[in-house]
């Protein structure tokens, strides 16, 4: 009789962890808008950019806390502005901006009450975090606020199990109710203080992977996501919650991110969860970093940019494009030059991409299609020699088809396996030539 009474409280416990979460109108809501807004910027910076080596400095290179907290004394982003940060953003044809508030070095880019490690006691003594805040509002530009969960710095953080972190010279005994707390009061702070937050980006998960209570509940015991969730939502009902935990999303998320890859896609072993049917994201770097890295050379192309974020889109998700400013605040060149070649781009063909979903078909050997409204869009990414284009599986009765830019009429055949598109006497664009089809 124990062991029933055992396994039906176990049970029970089970069911109240696994409770769906039901969203509220305003959240539904939000979550269409950001599916419609398909692009923006992710911001990666800190006390760590002083160190020019990347915002996982201090667990690379073993540095411990009290020698990392020296950055506190010369971090001094004297070049920081907000209204620069958000033009760049704007010219490039981002719709929301994704800002570190604190990264794994524990470092608060805001006046918390929490802690002393944070922006306003360094020389520069300013809440960046309320700056950048402000002026997305005044500019009608969404915000959303990156958070993580785990922590190099912090000693209550339960760093004996945690995978990262290890040399970082604690010696205290952790205590993970004390952590718990923490996080909530920080996130309190965010979502009550810095007006409208769009979202919440959590990343971290994956340092406790190893030390779930119960596999099934994907750590959801360890890092108290019910409470944290509910906690969010009732704050800001239309508050989105993503979570980089690469699993498919827990309940109470709203979001579900793809780090450096396509959704479905794992070139970069960082991918392969499932697809969910909630909103889809995925988040790329300008070179290979996300944090400043001084001597990180590999910038990608803009052509290769915008194939990611038109592949995206045809994948129906958002392209959330990295810049890592440096120490002083200022975005680096390289960075903000890119940033306003994708705004040229965007000013013609971005209704390709806004307001539009994916998974129309699979991806083609010449390229991809978007969608919306009554409209297709061929985005013919590479030649294949052929004097035409085969859209497979496209059942809808096609009425007109011209390119996006300049309006040229294109001809076309609907057969029962799909459209052909003829390419003859088009103009050929070196990135992305687009066919509009009207059905």
């Amino acid at each position: 009789m124990k062991k029933i009474i055992s396994l039906f409280f176990s049970l029970c416990a089970l069911s109240a962890e696994a409770q769906t979460y039901t969203p509220t109108p305003t959240n539904l809501a939000a979550r269409k808008q950001f599916q419609d807004m398909k692009f923006g910027m992710f911001i990666h910076w800190g006390a760590s950019s002083v160190l020019g080596s990347g915002e996982w400095v201090m667990n690379n290179r073993n540095i411990r806390v009290k020698e990392y907290q020296h950055l506190q004394r010369v971090f001094n982003p004297i070049d920081f502005d907000a209204k620069a940060w958000v033009d760049a953003a704007q010219g490039a044809g981002m719709n929301y901006i994704t800002i570190i508030t604190r990264h794994h070095d524990g470092f608060s880019n805001w006046d918390t009450r929490e802690s002393d490690w944070k922006i306003t006691r360094t020389p520069y003594g300013k809440d960046a975090l309320k700056q950048l805040a402000d002026e997305c509002h005044k500019r009608g530009m969404k915000i959303f606020f990156y958070y993580s969960l785990l922590d190099w710095y912090r000693n209550d953080y339960q760093y004996e199990t945690g995978k990262t972190g290890k040399g970082t010279g604690r010696t205290a005994k952790s205590d993970w109710n004390s952590y718990i707390r923490f996080m909530k009061a920080q996130l309190t702070e965010l979502l009550t203080q810095y007006g409208e937050v769009s979202g919440i980006w959590f990343d971290g998960h994956w340092d406790q992977l190893d030390n779930d209570v119960d596999k099934t509940l994907s750590s959801k015991v360890n890092w108290h996501y019910d409470e944290i969730y509910d906690l969010i939502h009732r704050l800001q009902p239309a508050c989105m919650i993503g979570n980089n935990h690469h699993l498919l999303p827990l309940p109470g998320e709203d979001f579900q991110m793809f780090e450096k890859d396509l959704p479905g896609n794992n070139t970069t072993g960082f991918g392969g969860a499932d697809i969910s049917a909630l909103p889809l994201e995925t988040c790329e770097t300008m070179n290979d970093s996300w944090g400043y890295n001084i001597t990180d050379r590999k910038y990608k192309s803009v052509p290769a940019l915008i194939h990611y974020m038109v592949k995206a889109a045809a994948h129906d998700a958002n392209f959330l494009l990295n810049v890592g400013p440096m120490p002083t605040g200022k975005i680096q060149q390289e960075f903000t030059d890119t940033l306003a070649a994708m705004g040229k781009w965007m000013q013609k063909n971005s209704s390709s991409i806004y307001g539009t979903r994916g998974n129309i078909i699979p991806p083609q050997d010449w390229g991809v299609v978007t969608g919306k409204d009554k409209t297709f869009y061929i985005h013919i990414l590479k030649s294949t020699g052929l004097p035409y284009v085969f859209i497979p599986g496209l059942k809808a009765t096609i009425l007109s088809a011209q390119q996006l830019v300049g309006g040229k009429k294109v001809r076309f055949q609907q057969q029962a396996e799909g459209v052909f598109v003829y390419l003859e006497g088009i103009s050929v664009d070196s990135i992305d030539t687009i066919i509009q089809l009207n059905y």
